[in-house]
């Protein structure tokens, strides 16, 4: 049994005497009195809160990334490096480069979001991608500024020079323990999948945490403490990304971060889709298995996955067993794996020629809003006939699910406008959908129905003119 023991700026300090529920914003304000990162929405939504915390890679190198402070829970960086924003100006003063580009720009004004801007600069800097408009912006989609406006904040990302070697940068990062008490709270860190299963298997109730950028929310909002938690982050079987002639296998506890290029490879519009599900800072801790083991309706992976044909793979101590993901989920927020099984990987098929991928997402704000709808659709046709169509939506009902009606009815038929002609009726028979602040039912129904007309023109050369953007 063992403390938490991480590097703040630099100083590594050890923690035995506080929650496992306890938010690492909460810490650095209350324990560590550094309260330059502020607390805004709690949510995962402001950036106020960014920090970067550093994660050894296989090759001996760090990869320095922003995350949210008020979603991560402090034994979450058992053994990393942190650096808050008090970490980013040397010894004597001098201020780093981030900091002062921000001063040039003149790009702060009431200051509140400036510290969590001036982190995800850093986190930026350290990444060496281009400076340009496009890749600036969706560095900065996980901060909001409600005084200044963005246009001196991403001349500041243009112009802010190369920082010198080490400035700003712990780099050491220690072995995180396996165990945690607090109490009655108990935090477990297995680091094999031999040991996870058998946690799972003592722990059948115990909550399993991959990023928690869902999980963090019950906390930093609700105030929850967990009993029993395990944690799959040192669980390096679980982080593997495998690719083959016929599938693409992503491990259970890999980030939205690192799918992310093999995404692109191989569906691009599921790769786009991920890229609104939340910002960077959501997506580099936050993992895909989390994202469908929640079962929320308005999950944006799981309506792609069921679309694709995919197989989540489901392991605990009796052994492996394979679930479609058209199957996974079984009621709300209610799944198909028992107790003591977890999420080993997802396996998607690839696409075969002449096979097609699309996903929309129809929401209030286009980046890190939840779907008011998801539709889904792999489409392969045959001489302008359909020959194979695969519809799943989420948004539109208690759980995702695929368009049984709208598939039996357009197979074997003409993929032309008029096959769509009775769309709207056809989804009505595979949904009734909810109404709620996102929408009514009568706006989910057209909505999905437009989206399949959507699909037919842009799959067809068809033109369309997209005059709001939902």
């Amino acid at each position: 049994m063992s403390g938490i023991r991480f590097q703040l700026n630099g100083q590594w300090r050890s923690e035995n005497a506080i929650s496992p529920s306890t938010t690492l914003l909460d810490y650095l304000r209350l324990n560590a009195r550094l309260t330059g990162t502020k607390e805004g929405c709690a949510e995962g939504d402001c950036g106020a809160c960014t920090v970067v915390v550093g994660l050894p890679q296989d090759d001996g190198s760090m990869a320095w990334r922003a995350v949210n402070s008020c979603l991560v829970l402090v034994p979450q960086v058992d053994g990393l490096p942190v650096i808050t924003v008090e970490g980013l100006a040397q010894p004597d003063g001098a201020l780093h480069p981030v900091q002062q580009s921000l001063i040039d720009a003149d790009a702060t004004q009431c200051g509140f979001c400036t510290p969590g801007f001036a982190m995800a600069m850093f986190a930026f800097a350290q990444g060496g991608e281009p400076r340009d408009d496009d890749t600036i912006h969706e560095a900065l989609a996980g901060n909001l500024c409600r005084c200044t406006g963005y246009r001196p904040i991403v001349e500041a990302c243009k112009t802010m020079r190369a920082a010198p070697p080490g400035c700003g940068l712990a780099s050491q990062a220690g072995e995180a323990a396996s165990e945690y008490r607090f109490g009655s709270q108990l935090y477990l860190a297995p680091h094999s999948l031999v040991e996870l299963l058998d946690a799972k298997a003592r722990y059948p109730d115990a909550i399993v945490l991959g990023g928690g950028t869902d999980l963090g929310i019950r906390v930093s909002k609700d105030r929850e403490t967990f009993p029993v938690v395990i944690a799959t982050q040192w669980v390096r079987e679980l982080h593997a990304i495998a690719e083959d002639a016929q599938k693409l296998t992503i491990g259970g506890g890999v980030t939205y971060t690192r799918a992310l290029p093999a995404l692109e490879r191989h569906f691009p519009s599921f790769a786009a889709l991920v890229r609104r599900i939340g910002s960077r800072q959501i997506r580099n801790i936050g993992t895909l298995a989390a994202n469908i083991a929640n079962a929320s309706p308005i999950g944006d992976t799981i309506p792609c996955l069921m679309a694709l044909d995919a197989t989540i793979r489901l392991r605990s101590t009796r052994g492996a067993r394979n679930v479609k993901a058209d199957a996974f989920i079984v009621g709300y927020r209610k799944t198909a794996m028992e107790p003591d099984e977890i999420i080993e990987a997802i396996e998607i098929p690839l696409l075969t020629d002449g096979t097609t991928f699309t996903t929309y997402k129809l929401s209030k704000r286009f980046d890190q809003d939840i779907s008011t709808v998801i539709g889904a659709y792999r489409l392969r046709l045959e001489n302008g006939t359909v020959a194979e169509l695969r519809v799943a939506y989420g948004g539109m009902a208690a759980t995702t699910s695929r368009a049984r009606t709208v598939e039996a009815a357009l197979t074997g038929k003409p993929w032309t406008a008029d096959a769509l002609n009775d769309i709207d009726a056809l989804i009505a028979q595979d949904f009734q959908p909810m109404t709620d602040h996102r929408g009514t039912d009568a706006y989910r129904l057209r909505a999905a129905a437009n989206l399949m007309r959507r699909l037919q023109l842009e799959t067809t050369g068809g033109q369309h003119t997209e005059v709001w953007q939902l």
